[in-house]
């Protein structure tokens, strides 16, 4: 394997980087808690777990972050812990099996190079839109709601700015240092210590048909291209031989497992991301060490403050959550920058554009048989001529 997978790293760098994606990781969460009522120790729990566990196993920074269709759909429906469990249930069997059966890795052959960066430009811009959304329209579970979009918009500005000009010197770091000073000085009141209870889901053959029509379904391609395929393009592209171990049927096992803790727990179903390797990498993450490092604090406080936890998450100031999240999606689209023939270009922004835009199984489909239908009319070209 070689020293440059042993290594890992705890320094400032390595922290600046692994709270760089909290800006999608925390909205995601306190609806989840607030709305649907899932228990903050139960929705930190497994996300911790997958953290640190794949901090010491893949040794770079790779990501963990909420199932985003997923969570969407659930708070959006206003779902209960039943019908979130199930999905999780149901989500961390699929990628168990598929992981386990060795498929996905031979699957992943067949996405080419501009489809992939396709795939990692139509998430680049649904992290700039969540950031627009959480600036224009913020959501009520958070204390900023009630106040004036141009102060959200041009703090968002600001910390933008701030994190494109200083992201070499750890200004995530103190972006978080400094929405957790104002959490602080803003919380009123006694805070509950302790982990908040844990419930175990009540299932039922209904409870899974809902789960799996309205929740798994729309999640299933966009965790398959993303949380898989994607993130192992995007750990070889970013770390090169340390990233050995980033493969789609590893990723789809860790993130699998994880899923079937969340749904026992009736936690929040959680994956990995692309985008958020680009967060944690652009902001000084370069070994396992970031991962390990965020997932111990988020342990931490499922277990110690638990129990008052969405209060505390609900202060978080949204123009870092915002910002944070909009720099990553802008420097995950400078992905595209490795291509270099103009037909792969138009793969990836038709491909990326139609994933943001609608639907990124169409879009997958659709770009995979006019890439392999084109390559069947070359090969039968350059054997029979025209």
């Amino acid at each position: 394997m070689g020293d440059v997978h042993s290594r890992l790293r705890f320094g400032r760098a390595e922290m600046a980087g692994a709270v760089a994606d909290l800006g999608v990781f925390v909205p995601i969460a306190v609806a989840l808690i607030v709305k649907n009522g899932l228990s903050p120790t139960a929705v930190l729990l497994p996300a911790g777990l997958l953290y640190v566990l794949a901090g010491l196993f893949y040794r770079v920074p790779v990501p963990v972050q909420p199932l985003k269709a997923f969570g969407a759909i659930a708070i959006a429906k206003g779902l209960g812990s039943n019908e979130i469990a199930a999905g999780a249930l149901l989500m961390g069997a699929v990628f168990v099996a598929l992981g386990i059966s060795g498929w996905l890795d031979r699957v992943a052959r067949i996405f080419p190079h501009p489809i992939i960066r396709g795939i990692q430009l139509s998430v680049g811009l649904l992290f700039c839109r969540l950031a627009w959304t959480l600036t224009t329209t913020p959501p009520v579970e958070f204390s900023d709601h009630t106040r004036p979009t141009w102060w959200l918009l041009g703090g968002t500005v600001v910390v933008i700015g701030a994190a494109f000009l200083l992201r070499h010197r750890n200004v995530s770091l103190f972006l978080v240092a400094l929405a957790t000073a104002g959490i602080v000085l803003g919380f009123h009141g006694p805070l509950a210590l302790g982990s908040s209870a844990i419930h175990l889901p009540e299932l039922s053959l209904q409870t899974f048909t809902t789960a799996a029509m309205a929740l798994v379904l729309p999640q299933l391609p966009l965790t398959f291209a993303n949380a898989c395929l994607a993130t192992a393009d995007a750990a070889r592209t970013y770390f090169g031989p340390a990233a050995e171990r980033v493969r789609p049927g590893r990723l789809a096992l860790s993130l699998g497992f994880a899923n079937l803790l969340a749904g026992a727990l009736s936690g929040m179903p959680v994956c990995h991301g692309a985008g958020g390797m680009t967060a944690h990498r652009s902001f000084g993450a370069r070994t396992g060490g970031a991962p390990i490092m965020l997932g111990t604090v988020l342990l931490v406080l499922a277990f110690v403050v638990g129990a008052g936890l969405a209060t505390l998450l609900a202060g978080f100031p949204l123009p870092i959550l915002a910002g944070l999240l909009a720099v990553s999606g802008l420097l995950h689209t400078a992905l595209l920058k490795d291509l270099r023939h103009p037909f792969h270009w138009i793969v990836a922004v038709v491909v990326g554009v139609t994933g943001f835009v609608s639907n990124l199984a169409v879009a997958l489909l659709v770009a995979l048989l006019v890439w392999w239908a084109g390559k069947a009319v070359l090969l039968l070209r350059s054997r029979f001529g025209t």
